[in-house]
């Protein structure tokens, strides 16, 4: 059976969402001021939307998008959160 692109962006979700999860590069993007969990916010968004799933997709990638910019407004947006 033959893979359909949908399939390998699920796939490629999957594995990103793993790698995200993973203590040691949590770890590590916790020192560039990464937070993990806005970072899988916003990954499920895109995945969502390439998806078609446009309600869900404006639902993540809004609550990244004002989490991320309320913490940059004010002046978090350096530091690990």
């Amino acid at each position: 059976m033959s893979r359909t692109p949908h399939d390998e962006l699920d796939r490629l979700f999957s594995e990103l969402e793993r790698l995200l999860k993973n203590p040691e590069a949590g770890a590590e993007l916790a020192q560039i001021g990464v937070n993990v969990s806005l970072a899988l916010a916003a990954a499920d968004g895109l995945h969502a939307y390439l998806r078609g799933e446009k309600a869900r997709a404006l639902l993540e990638l809004g609550t990244a998008t004002e989490e991320i910019a309320a913490r940059f407004a004010s002046g978090r947006g350096g530091t690990p959160s």
